[in-house]
């Protein structure tokens, strides 16, 4: 049976300190990697993390903090990272300590930009993780919900059913339920799409769009991440599982969602640099909708919704205008 040994957060966001929580609940013990040692000091002086999730408490006894990934690296077998996907290579150039035999879990749910690359394909072909040893984490789970520790269904991916199993069995609890899944590529494509289209959401909710139209719109996104998905990845798959569907109807409704919150604002009229500025939290959809219109430039999917989030993004095409020619589209 695989052991993951010592367990390790390479991160310190919101989504970050919930993984946290979740993993030294069980272990009682974890590595944890914050870039900023002014940071490190306040969480130990307070006793949470001083920027995100502040109701969320910590014993500091059970916390091994470091600034400097290459200890953390070196001192601990799986390394769980959690970092906004726009910042992952400038955290890993740091790193000079080989991480092909530690068993490495992305819970990063975005895209690899410039190299335009899912997370496991990075690890793999930049930093030569063997996929067996490459798992992901996906799923409909708001950091705020699991903070609360309301009921969340978490899925674990790697094409190691052993190794994905012993982490989902170690990180459920009462209020994390879990299962496996050989889908690594889906899972984190799926995480990637699912907030370009909750931005979408949020631009019609913006502009007054009702409930009527919103259901559409998420059930065009289904079809649309599925044939996505049938050509990047084509492997059999349900595409009405939590994993894929519930994360997406999560993030596209929720208002937890920070993708849903940046779309809303530049459905009423923000612009994209007012908006995340007022937001004051990565959209990682802002970012997957370039990645992933690229992406698809080579793969020739049909992608209405994509398309259109795009060109109010970056194209600076109105709203208005773009949002109505996407619902002539719809049947």
């Amino acid at each position: 049976m695989f052991d993951c040994g010592k367990i390790a957060i390479i991160g310190g966001g919101s989504w970050a300190t919930a993984i946290a929580k979740i993993v030294v609940g069980r272990t009682h013990h974890i590595g944890w990697y914050m870039r900023r040692d002014d940071r490190i000091e306040d969480f130990r002086r307070l006793g949470h993390n001083p920027a995100y999730l502040v109701s969320v408490r910590f014993n500091m006894d059970e916390i091994d903090f470091s600034s400097d990934i290459n200890k953390i690296v070196d001192n601990y077998d799986t390394l769980v990272f959690v970092t906004p996907s726009p910042y992952l290579k400038n955290h890993l150039k740091k790193l000079k300590t080989r991480i092909k035999d530690k068993f490495v879990i992305t819970a990063i749910k975005g895209i690899v930009p410039d190299e335009n690359l899912v997370c496991s394909e990075y690890f793999h072909q930049v930093y030569d993780v063997p996929y067996e040893n490459l798992a992901c984490i996906g799923g409909p789970s708001h950091a705020e919900e699991v903070a609360l520790e309301r009921l969340s269904y978490l899925t674990i991916g790697c094409v190691n059913t052993e190794k994905a199993k012993a982490f989902a069995d170690l990180i459920a609890s009462d209020y994390i339920k879990t299962k496996t899944s050989t889908d690594v590529v889906g899972i984190e494509y799926s995480s990637v799409l699912k907030n370009v289209y909750a931005i979408a959401a949020g631009i019609c909710s913006g502009l007054k769009y009702g409930d009527n139209f919103q259901s559409v719109l998420m059930s065009n996104a289904v079809q649309e991440m599925n044939r996505f998905m049938n050509v990047v990845h084509p492997i059999e798959r349900a595409i009405i599982d939590s994993v894929y569907m519930g994360d997406l109807l999560v993030t596209g409704y929720s208002n937890f969602s920070r993708n849903r919150t940046f779309g809303t604002m530049i459905g009423k009229g923000y612009s994209v640099k007012s908006a995340q500025i007022e937001m004051e939290m990565i959209a990682e959809g802002y970012f997957g909708t370039k990645c992933m219109k690229e992406i698809n430039r080579h793969m020739h999917v049909n992608m209405p919704i994509l398309d259109a989030v795009y060109n109010i993004l970056y194209e600076r095409i109105s709203p208005q205008i773009e949002i109505k020619l996407l619902t002539d589209s719809f049947r």
